[in-house]
This record gives C-alpha cells, sequence and structure tokens, in this order.
C-alpha cells in the first residue's frame, strides 16, 4: 500500500522521501490492490478475472501517471490516446506493446478467448 509520503532505498543506502499527491496515489494503491489480487486469481484457476484484474492494475497506473499532469482519463478512449501519447514522448515502443497485452487482458474478460498460458505469462 501506498502513502502520502514514502521512502525508498536508493544504492549505497540513501533514502529519499517522496511525497504523493492524494490523486495519484488513490490510483497507484488500486493499482497494487489489483495486481495483489491477480496472484490469487491465478492460484485458483480464475484466468478471466486473473485477466481483468490485470487491465484493472495496468489502466490504473496509467490514470496515476495522467493525475500527475493534472489529467484524468474517464474512458478507453482516452487511456489509449494518452498510451500513445507517452509512447511518442518517451520514443518507446515497448510502451505500446505492454498497453496491447493488457488491453488484450481486458478483451479476454468478456470473450474468454486467450489461452491460459499467456495469462499467466502477462501477469
Amino acid at each position: 500500500m501506498f502513502h502520502s509520503t514514502n521512502k525508498r532505498k536508493e544504492r549505497g543506502g540513501m533514502s529519499i522521501e517522496i511525497n504523493f499527491p492524494e490523486k495519484i496515489l488513490r490510483r497507484m494503491n488500486f493499482s497494487d490492490k489489483y495486481f495483489s489480487e491477480t496472484k490469487e486469481l491465478l492460484k485458483e484457476g480464475d484466468y478471466v478475472q486473473a485477466s481483468e484484474k490485470l487491465w484493472g492494475a495496468a489502466s490504473q497506473m496509467v490514470k496515476a501517471v495522467a493525475a500527475k499532469r493534472n489529467l484524468e482519463l474517464r474512458s478507453h478512449s482516452d487511456l489509449n490516446r494518452f498510451v500513445a501519447e507517452l509512447r511518442r514522448e518517451a520514443n518507446e515502443p515497448e510502451i505500446r506493446r505492454l498497453w496491447q497485452i493488457a488491453t488484450s487482458l481486458h478483451q479476454n474478460f468478456y470473450v474468454a478467448w486467450l489461452p491460459v498460458e499467456t495469462v499467466k505469462e502477462s501477469a
């Protein structure tokens, strides 16, 4: 669970303090919660629900990044446009590939079309 003041260890034992605004913390905590729930669902063999939790974790982290920029993403379209913007800014194609995995997991919740191995590997 993330708190408004988090300490993170850096190399050499030096620690820095990071203060997150509440709106960002809320999204980060949801992401963490969904990812934790995924682990249990995978153990139980509920791959469809695990898919949706993985999507939820990814989408909440994207929303946390948007919140840091004082943006609120309210739709799938908003999420997709923002991720495309992040990819362009970072000049990092891996962002697109990872987001495509997340959206495939979200689709899997509705149609259960992904092989079990794909869901497990995506976690």
